[in-house]
């Protein structure tokens, strides 16, 4: 992968950012998404933030490389604190993280008045995507648009949202309001792996030593929805 051709991890998340837009990409990575989307005209400005000074002085210099200092800011901060709202930003991309963490980074955001409401948000957990879906409906934004797909044995979902009330059951929250109904083979695929996960797990707790009632109850729970959910 490089700045030309993105895996195709990237080349999803790209797909989903409007054009001419200005974006901000938080946990850049060398800026390989922004600087693919500046180089194929696709958005005007973009901001790469990074929270360590190594990562940071790379992808400043992936960006010098390809002669984008003009068009792509690089710059050193924790999350969204990395931009302002006098930076007009239009939609901002977290990807490859835990969604613990990504709700945490747009909770933060929040607080710090970093989010202009008008943002469109293009997030790529790759695990815990509960935890998002979570995150946005109790903060007014809305899913438009999920994606699940399949590259090099790992699976990944992409979640888009922008500001608007909804309400989500707590199944649509755990396995994602429209992927459930769209149920592609990947989707199946996914959550085959995760009812043996879930049944080890289980089987372990319930052999403990020590009882944990509640994590069992819930464990049961998610088996349960995960088996009516595989009945094609």
């Amino acid at each position: 992968m490089n700045e030309i051709q993105l895996s195709k991890r990237l080349e999803k998340i790209a797909s989903y950012i409007p054009k001419k837009t200005r974006l901000a990409d938080i946990g850049s990575d060398h800026a390989y998404l922004p600087i693919f989307c500046m180089l194929t005209g696709k958005i005007s400005y973009a901001i790469a933030s990074e929270v360590i000074e190594g990562p940071f002085e790379k992808t400043l210099a992936q960006v010098d490389k390809n002669d984008l200092k003009s068009y792509i800011e690089v710059r050193l901060g924790n999350g969204l604190e990395a931009i302002f709202l006098d930076d007009e930003i239009d939609v901002i991309t977290i990807a490859g993280m835990g969604g613990i963490l990504i709700a945490e980074i747009l909770e933060m955001g929040l607080q710090k008045k970093r989010l202009n409401g008008k943002e469109r948000l293009i997030l790529q957990p790759n695990i815990g995507e509960s935890y998002v879906r979570y995150w946005l409906m109790n903060n007014d934004y809305q899913i438009f648009v999920e994606d699940i797909f399949e590259e090099k044995q790992k699976i990944y979902e992409i979640i888009v949202a922008q500001k608007g009330i909804a309400y989500y059951s707590e199944q649509e929250l755990f396995f994602g309001p429209f992927l459930i109904e769209e149920k592609k083979e990947v989707f199946y695929k996914k959550w085959e792996c995760e009812l043996i996960n879930r049944r080890k797990i289980l089987n372990s707790l319930e052999k403990a030593t020590i009882p944990n009632q509640k994590k069992e109850e819930v464990l049961q729970k998610e088996i349960n929805w995960i088996k009516k959910v595989l009945k094609k």
